[in-house]
């Protein structure tokens, strides 16, 4: 079973966040490491390097594994754990093995961390393993259904999974998360995001001869493990409701031997065939559908990102903030989105199953609304700033014109004597208010218009230092 669970961190502290990982025992993921192939996947799994290599399309293959720690992409740093823990929950105790720890830093200050576990136990029921899943990738339960889960590491007690892993398995990574003052939790690092829970992703193999049902494959989806009074759970009632669940859900390739359901909630794969016959399906399932899956909930995690900041805008304010999010949403569409991701059979069916289930083409054209709307604003109010100038012109403009482009006074020749002013004619007095509301005009302009030059670019410095 995998878990991810995203965050947010400061671009500003990249390097030093590298540099901490690399204190800390954590490797950068470089495909030519041929070593690393089968260092963090547990015993007797290995993922072919090469088969990664080709499975994604070069533009999204060199975002995916840049060769060294200065490209832009998807910087993994990863640590081997292989250590054993219990985890208590519902008078059940699940023996479980944590035996690595990825660290993903993304384009834009978003990262991912990745826990890669498996159970010791030899045969376990579906209902455990969902109940485990369930309460497990709950960061800081809060519902009543989720509190009760417990992990042990010998004498250690870690009371909620945000302790196991930001202060025990990723202790170098937490203080450089960005902590939202406001909101309580980790999740104060991304506001815009969801609920306290980790994405799973798990294969599970079934006993022989057994039959995959329709809802086994709902429970799976939907993670439904044990109820309060500790018994089998289903959500659902409904069998029209569960097939049409299982129908926009479930990639039946490989059917009836093997099943693979995809939720908000988990992707997992089940299969009845031996353990000796799924190395090559489990190296995958560690491999090319680990980062198909990942680059997909990246790509969530940005839309809902770009959305919230969209909301955030003080239009009157925020010309700056307005000009930098219309680049990051540009940057981000020409350089990291992409519709297609893989030249593969498998990988366009996964990724059309992922694209749905995590609406992200809905998010999308939500996406390409904000950036039409902020380019409308922006123009609508530079024309309102230009007819603005343009009419105060018009009207010295005319006036200018009236007086023959000459609005000189005789007393003004020499020594201006104000004592004067007093008999002035009234056309003589026009000549006086255009002339000195022109020069303080001009002033006023000069002035706002460098005062604004200089505040925009003190913003643009203070957000380069916050980020």
């Amino acid at each position: 079973m995998t878990y991810l669970f995203p965050f947010s961190f400061r671009e500003k502290e990249r390097l030093n966040l590298l540099k901490r990982l690399e204190e800390s025992k954590y490797e950068f993921f470089d495909l030519k490491k041929g070593r690393l192939q089968d260092l963090y996947y547990g015993e007797g799994i290995k993922i072919n390097h090469k088969e990664l290599d080709q499975f994604f399309l070069p533009f999204i293959e060199d975002k995916l594994f840049p060769i060294s720690t200065k490209e832009r992409g998807f910087l993994r740093y990863s640590k081997e754990v292989k250590e054993q823990f219990l985890f208590e929950v519902n008078d059940n105790e699940i023996h479980f093995l944590v035996n690595s720890v990825d660290i993903i830093l993304c384009p834009f200050g978003v990262g991912i961390v990745t826990i890669r576990t498996e159970m010791d136990k030899p045969q376990e029921t579906l209902t455990n393993v969902l109940d485990f899943m369930s309460h497990f990738r709950v960061l800081q339960p809060k519902l009543e259904e989720e509190i009760g889960g417990r992990t042990f590491q010998q004498k250690r007690l870690f009371s909620t999974t945000s302790e196991l892993v930001l202060d025990y398995l990723c202790y170098p990574l937490k203080p450089f998360i960005i902590q939202n003052k406001k909101m309580e939790g980790y999740y104060g690092s991304l506001p815009f995001f969801e609920d306290e829970r980790m994405l799973t992703s798990a294969f599970l193999i079934a006993a022989e001869n057994q039959t995959i049902t329709k809802d086994q494959l709902y429970r799976m989806g939907q993670l439904d493990g044990k109820n309060s009074e500790g018994q089998d759970f289903m959500s659902s009632t409904n069998q029209e409701y569960i097939e049409r669940y299982i129908e926009n859900r479930v990639h039946d390739r490989w059917a009836p031997f093997t099943y693979t359901i995809t939720s908000q909630h988990t992707q997992t794969t089940v299969s009845i065939k031996k353990q000796e016959q799924l190395k090559r399906e489990i190296s995958q399932f560690m491999s090319t559908h680990y980062y198909n899956l990942l680059l997909h909930y990246y790509y969530k995690i940005m839309f809902f990102k770009l959305s919230f900041e969209h909301s955030d805008v003080n239009w009157a304010k925020d010309k700056v903030f307005v000009e930098e999010l219309i680049a990051l949403i540009s940057k981000f569409d020409s350089g990291y989105y992409f519709n297609e991701v893989s030249s593969r059979t498998e990988g366009k069916e996964f990724t059309h199953i992922l694209r749905d289930t995590f609406n992200i083409n809905y998010l999308f054209e939500e996406v390409k609304r904000t950036v039409d709307d902020l380019f409308r604003v922006q123009e609508k109010q530079t024309i309102k700033r230009q007819n603005m100038l343009l009419f105060m012109l018009t009207v010295y403009t005319v006036i200018s014109g009236i007086y023959g482009m000459n609005l000189a006074i005789d007393d003004w020749k020499g020594k201006t004597d104000w004592s004067k002013v007093s008999h002035y004619s009234f056309f003589e007095w026009i000549s006086l208010i255009t002339a000195l509301s022109g020069i303080a005009l001009s002033v006023i302009l000069l002035a706002s218009t460098g005062g604004k030059l200089i505040w925009e670019k003190y913003r643009k410095w203070q957000r380069r230092r916050l980020k």
